[in-house]
């Protein structure tokens, strides 16, 4: 329920601009909710334009200087982070398990996918490296190299709130660019603790910046021509129309939507193996998995023996 940003007593969050938390303009705010208690835990600004065009010109400002670091410096900050996000690993799987309502094992195995992430990223002054090819015709020789490109955007789901913004995030420090991220206003606080671990990596203000919001922030990311690639993670519906206006503004953009995999059983299938291969798939995570088993079709005379050995799985 929307409300004002002056209403109840949960803690109303803060963006995270120019290497500062700075409070939004917003006029209206969204509750976070702990699902399992049913009670409200935090606040959601409604963020707006202004404030995205703000982390923007933060972002935009870092770029020269933290495009010409060396490679190895910003493996040194994500070296950083990645040994505060050990840390603190358990603090995070419990704040995800409070704002989201996965189970306590299920929060842990998505922040160790994310410390993964990070960990990949380290690698950057390996990873980043180009290639060159002499004489591939008479007096031609090909070079490949990567360069920075600038302000990136990042757009999480509600479902994995501490490991998907790693996917991103990492490796924009790592590969030179500056990013803004914006979470999911419904399970914001796990983003919230990466950011105040990120604040302690010196990573030079504006190359990291947190705009909390929703739809507002979402369109503004998309049109924003200071922008210049955005990466989104979410539903199939909402995904095919961040792409189409991110790529009508020309910027690189990469839109991962659901997908709805099916899950054949043949009728020879190793049932013992199979049937609680398929239900964790179908059912963990609450089946919230962007890739989880979502149709299954037993073939032939198997569909009874698989009806009923799913129910008894589930």
């Amino acid at each position: 329920m929307v409300g004002s940003t002056g209403g109840g007593s949960a803690e109303l969050l803060r963006n995270f601009i120019g290497g500062r938390w700075v409070d939004s303009r917003a006029q209206e705010s969204l509750p976070v909710h702990n699902p399992a208690r049913g009670v409200v835990i935090a606040r959601t600004p409604l963020s707006t334009g202004e404030d995205v065009d703000d982390a923007v010109k933060a972002a935009t400002a870092a770029f020269p200087g933290w495009s010409e670091t060396p490679p190895v410096v910003r493996a040194r900050a994500l070296f950083r982070f990645q040994q505060l996000l050990e840390a603190n690993f358990e603090e995070l799987a419990r704040i995800v398990t409070t704002e989201h309502g996965k189970t306590l094992d299920e929060s842990r195995g998505s922040v160790r996918r994310g410390i993964e992430c990070v960990e990949v990223a380290c690698g950057g002054p390996s990873l980043l490296m180009g290639s060159a090819l002499e004489n591939v015709a008479a007096g031609i020789d090909c070079v490949a190299m990567r360069q920075p490109i600038g302000v990136c955007a990042a757009i999480a789901p509600f479902n994995f709130p501490a490991m998907v913004p790693l996917w991103f995030l990492p490796f924009a420090i790592a590969s030179g660019n500056t990013i803004v991220v914006k979470p999911s206003e419904q399970v914001p606080l796990s983003q919230r603790k990466m950011f105040e671990l990120l604040s302690q990596c010196d990573l030079p203000p504006g190359v990291i910046n947190l705009v909390h919001g929703g739809r507002t922030v979402v369109e503004t990311l998309c049109d924003h021509p200071g922008i210049r690639a955005l990466s989104f993670v979410g539903s199939t519906a909402v995904a095919r129309q961040v792409w189409k206006r991110a790529t009508a503004a020309g910027k690189r953009t990469q839109a991962l939507g659901g997908a709805k995999n099916f899950v054949i059983m043949m009728p020879d299938a190793d049932l013992e193996h199979a049937i609680p291969t398929v239900a964790e798939s179908f059912y963990g995570c609450a089946g919230e998995r962007c890739l989880a088993g979502s149709i299954l079709v037993p073939v032939g005379n198997a569909h009874t023996n698989v009806r009923d050995r799913m129910v008894a799985a589930a």
